[in-house]
């Protein structure tokens, strides 16, 4: 005779805890251009997005903004607070119609202390988004608009995670795409046609990146020397 097993002997799945609303978690789902959290809101609770494309971005005192992130399924926003950011230093303001987790702080914490099985997920997460911030350093130090924009389209559409690339489902402006590289709009205007006059991308009202645009990101890549950080001179 085979028992069944209850919630309490079931291994924990993070996956299925956040999936579930209970517990300090409520799912919420927000419109094309709605705002998740805005800069300088009290931070006081962890996103986690479900489904959808969220953007991430800073305003500066005299009004420049810049795009420091575009999230996807299966990543989270807002995590600051749990270093004790009281206040948050960023907008995120959904690309698509997205689904989100809010999870507030103290339920946050508690998981990370009560179930290891989240907390490897959460720093693997954590170490992920550190490597890719290192990489986006490198991006804007050393390589050219050009390349940073290739990478950057690379990177919405999901080349080198899991899974298979996609098309980039939301419609990034050239602005946006400008102000994640850190040029201007005529510059990307300029890349983006060349990009698929050359047939490493296909614009029908979505914009779909062949993976040939990778060689426009891996050629002549700048390495670093281990002593002085500078380029290596070829």
């Amino acid at each position: 005779m085979e028992l069944a097993l209850t919630s309490a002997d079931r291994p924990f799945d993070p996956k299925e805890f956040l999936a579930t609303v209970n517990g300090g978690r409520t799912i919420s789902t927000y419109r094309k251009d709605q705002t998740v959290f805005a800069q300088g809101d009290a931070a006081n609770c962890v996103f986690y997005i479900q489904k959808g494309k969220v953007k991430v971005t800073v305003l500066s005192e005299q009004g420049k903004e810049a795009v420091v992130a575009i999230l996807g399924p299966d990543e989270f926003c807002g995590e600051g607070c749990l270093t004790g950011q009281p206040r948050r230093i960023s907008t995120a303001t959904a690309m698509t119609d997205c689904g989100i987790m809010r999870l507030e702080k103290q339920a946050m914490i508690r998981v990370l202390h009560e179930e290891p099985a989240f907390s490897e997920m959460f720093v693997a997460y954590l170490l992920t988004r550190t490597l890719r911030v290192e990489e986006d350093l490198v991006d804007q130090l050393f390589n050219s608009s050009e390349k940073r924009l290739a990478r950057a389209l690379l990177l919405l559409a999901n080349f080198g995670k899991e899974g298979r690339p996609e098309a980039i489902i939301a419609k990034v402006s050239q602005e946006t795409l400008a102000e994640m590289i850190g040029t201007t709009r005529s510059r990307v205007s300029f890349f983006m046609n060349k990009f698929r006059k050359l047939g490493f991308i296909s614009c029908n009202g979505t914009i779909e990146v062949h993976s040939s645009l990778l060689s426009v990101v891996l050629h002549d890549q700048p390495q670093i020397t281990r002593r002085t950080g500078e380029p290596r001179e070829p």
